[in-house]
């Protein structure tokens, strides 16, 4: 299945025609959607990733072959391999991390290894090549809990991170700066990313992250739709379609070189009321409330002031339309419902 890119036409993009680009972290969601879109530009792009963060079964959904020109098997922190791939690319989107909330939690030392370690090689290996610009994904977790009030996040307001992988983010968009901001012939973005969503996301055994795919399986399984912390956290929520387009528009655009751009949409929603849009799909479905996980921020929305003036970019992908085709593309995919999510007594009785 070779998935089209729906992401509105940008005649920008056309700029990066014959492009080189290596994506890091190109076999995920958000990566392999950037580079679909690459490939749809006229871009060639290549593929750097250990193919381990989804079972295969939802990795093929991604169509990651289909569209690189080369997808390499391996570690961001391994120096060699970056470094041969780096000396053949103009462009380069650094993706790859270890992104689960959850997962960073339990597992700091892996985080450290992934977010830290991968990180400074693909650093020290771009200020080697003839790469022109950087992007680095980030993440709006840097900001820390939205407090009692929803708040907007502005680029340049205090960071105050709540978990290990926010912290990783965070030192990640140092280090960029750092190592980068004074390079001679180099550029670089930082882009952050506020909550993706969109098919064929499939989510993760133990993660608190992913609330579309988790909440839309579990009505779809009979099962409760939990409401960590009672719901009342407000996400920003984003299509992958309208992250990839902002992404692959920092490779090119002038006003993003060397600066910090939030990737949101400025609406600020409960996951409560996300809950009760996917519930509209399905009349049955039960909303209870559990206990608010550790590193889970109570959240808030962007100010999108920069990604509209030095992106010249905005969403196109509503929520509401967002979690309509979600939802569509689970009806008639119900087989990507993952095995450990089926209902048992153990899970109905939550």
């Amino acid at each position: 299945m070779i998935r089209k890119v729906a992401t509105m036409q940008d005649s920008r993009l056309r700029e990066l025609g014959g492009a080189r680009v290596l994506v890091t972290g190109g076999g995920g969601l958000v990566g392999s959607r950037i580079v679909a879109l690459l490939k749809a530009n006229g871009a060639q792009a290549r593929v750097l990733d250990r193919l381990d963060a989804y079972p295969h079964p939802v990795r093929r959904l991604f169509d990651i072959d289909a569209n690189a020109a080369e997808v390499v098997l391996g570690d961001v922190r391994e120096a060699a391999t970056v470094r041969w791939l780096i000396q053949q690319a103009d462009y380069v989107i650094h993706a790859a991390a270890y992104a689960d909330v959850a997962a960073c939690t339990r597992k700091p030392e892996v985080a450290f290894a992934a977010n830290l370690q991968g990180t400074q090689t693909v650093l020290q290996e771009t200020l080697r090549s003839p790469v022109k610009r950087l992007v680095f994904v980030s993440s709006a977790s840097v900001y820390g809990n939205g407090g009692d009030d929803v708040q907007e996040f502005t680029e340049s307001q205090p960071l105050v991170p709540i978990s290990v992988y926010a912290n990783t983010k965070l030192w990640g968009e140092h280090q960029v700066r750092l190592m980068l901001g004074g390079s001679e012939g180099q550029q670089y973005s930082v882009l952050r990313y506020f909550s993706v969503y969109g098919e064929p996301q499939v989510p993760k055994p133990g993660s608190h992250s992913w609330m579309v795919p988790w909440l839309s399986m579990s009505a779809q399984l009979g099962l409760p739709m939990r409401l960590n912390g009672g719901g009342r956290q407000v996400r920003d929520m984003v299509h992958v379609d309208d992250i990839a387009r902002a992404t692959v528009l920092a490779l090119i655009a002038d006003g993003a070189a060397d600066q910090t751009i939030n990737v949101g949409s400025g609406r600020g929603t409960s996951v409560r009321e996300i809950a009760e849009v996917i519930a509209r799909h399905y009349p049955e479905a039960e909303l209870i409330d559990a206990p608010l996980p550790g590193g889970d921020p109570l959240g808030g929305y962007a100010d999108t002031r920069r990604s509209r003036e030095l992106l010249g970019w905005k969403p196109t992908i509503t929520l509401e339309a967002g979690i309509d085709r979600y939802v569509t593309w689970l009806k008639s995919n119900p087989d990507v419902v993952p095995n450990w999510m089926a209902p048992s007594s153990s899970a109905l009785a939550v």
